[in-house]
């Protein structure tokens, strides 16, 4: 059994706003589909629900009356125009990321994708992007019984992974994502490219900002809270 110095280790990426910024395709998707059942969505309702699952969006939206079926259906519709967006205007990485991307799977980080949205997004940003397979492992909303802030999405990339919960870092731009990696027993890193403020146990601007040792680093650091 490998010691901790040896054991291996994993970072588990949420997509938007940490990968890409996809917010504008997603207020798009989201403000449309949400005008066909005449409501009128404001970007500050869309950003205080950035970063959820779309049953706690549409409970959030509609009410808690709102139906299973009538969630699967309007949230079908909106990922549906989403990746439609994706494939039409495209996205970019954000800064860093290619880089840190590279600089892990060199340095015999393993890495997964531990998203709140359907597996289909985010295969269609990890293929809109061209990335030359640095994922071990994609983990989706549909495959966990709970959303962020449940930690449900992160421990079963870990699991995938084979990776101690302890001995992964957990990359996010929500609050509701910190929390679950908190909850789940990893480090996180917050990278404030959708909100103002993170309570992850580091935050940066940007993941260009990172010192070449600072995943390293953040594994090393006593855990917050």
């Amino acid at each position: 059994m490998p010691d901790a110095a040896t054991a291996p280790r994993a970072v588990l990426w949420d997509v938007d706003g940490t990968l890409v910024d996809s917010a504008e395709c997603h207020y798009h998707a989201w403000r449309e589909t949400m005008a066909e059942h005449s409501y009128a969505l404001s970007r500050e309702e869309f950003a205080a629900t950035f970063g959820q699952r779309n049953d706690a969006v549409l409970r959030r939206y509609l009410g808690r009356s709102v139906t299973a079926e009538e969630v699967r259906r309007i949230g079908d519709a909106k990922e549906i125009r989403y990746r439609a967006l994706v494939a039409a205007r495209g996205v970019v990485a954000l800064p860093g990321v290619r880089e840190w991307l590279a600089r892990l799977r060199a340095a015999g980080w393993r890495q997964a994708v531990a998203s709140s949205g359907p597996r289909l997004n985010s295969e269609a940003i990890i293929d809109a992007l061209a990335l030359p397979a640095p994922f071990d492992a994609v983990v989706s909303a549909e495959e966990v019984a709970h959303g962020k802030p449940d930690p449900d999405v992160f421990l079963a990339a870990a699991e995938r992974l084979a990776v101690a919960p302890a001995r992964c870092v957990v990359v996010e731009d929500a609050p509701s994502g910190v929390e679950a990696g908190r909850r789940a027993g990893m480090r996180t890193l917050g990278v404030l490219s959708t909100h103002s403020r993170l309570d992850a146990d580091r935050v940066v601007r940007s993941l260009a900002d990172l010192e070449a040792n600072a995943f390293e680093t953040l594994l090393a650091t006593p855990r917050r809270g």
